[in-house]
Parts: C-alpha cells; structure tokens; sequence
C-alpha cells in the first residue's frame, strides 16, 4: 500500500521506525549500538555488541576471550568505522570484554 489520497491506508513499518528513531535515546551508548550492526558487520555482530559507556570509553562484550582478543586487535579500525557512522571523536576508545553470555 501506498499513501495517495488523504484518508488512505499507509505502510505501518515507516510510521513505526519514525517514532522509534524519535523516542530513541539519545546517548553515545544508544548511537553506538545503533550503528553496531553496520559497522562490525553481521559475523562480529552476532558474537560481539556494544554494552556500557563511560568517559567516551565503549564496552564492546564478546562471546569468549578469543572473539576479545580478535576485535582488540581490530580495535583502531572499528574506531573510524564508528567515527564514520556517528561523528567523530565521540567514542575516545573501545574496551573488549568476554562476558557477553552474562550480559544477554
């Protein structure tokens, strides 16, 4: 369905992600995890994500020690990606950490 006339049915899905960009927080935190999926890509996303903030410093929880490992290791280029997505200098570092299965 379309929106033509005034009256007429509309898409749910567009109306639904306006009011949730709206009422999304907004916090480095939030614009981090936002941008998560994107950035890190969908294997890094589905076994790491973003979970706490703290003086521009952001947790990024991972399934084991070896996923903390790899990613730290990644750690500047995942930085600019952030930067890239959601304005730079916001995120100072990225701290990794091998307790997401406590934090899900």
């Amino acid at each position: 369905m379309s929106a033509g006339r005034p009256g007429d049915p509309r898409r749910i899905g567009a109306a639904l992600d306006r009011i949730v960009a709206e009422r999304a927080p907004r916090t480095l935190l939030a614009d981090v995890q936002t941008a998560w999926p994107e950035v890190a890509g969908a294997a890094i996303a589905a076994r790491a994500e973003p979970v706490a903030e703290r003086g521009g410093t952001v947790t990024i929880a991972c399934e084991s020690g070896a996923w903390a490992q790899e990613l730290d290791l990644m750690g500047d280029l995942l930085r600019e990606r952030i930067d890239a997505a959601i304005g730079a200098g916001r995120v100072s570092a990225l701290r990794f950490t091998a307790d997401l299965s406590r934090r899900r």
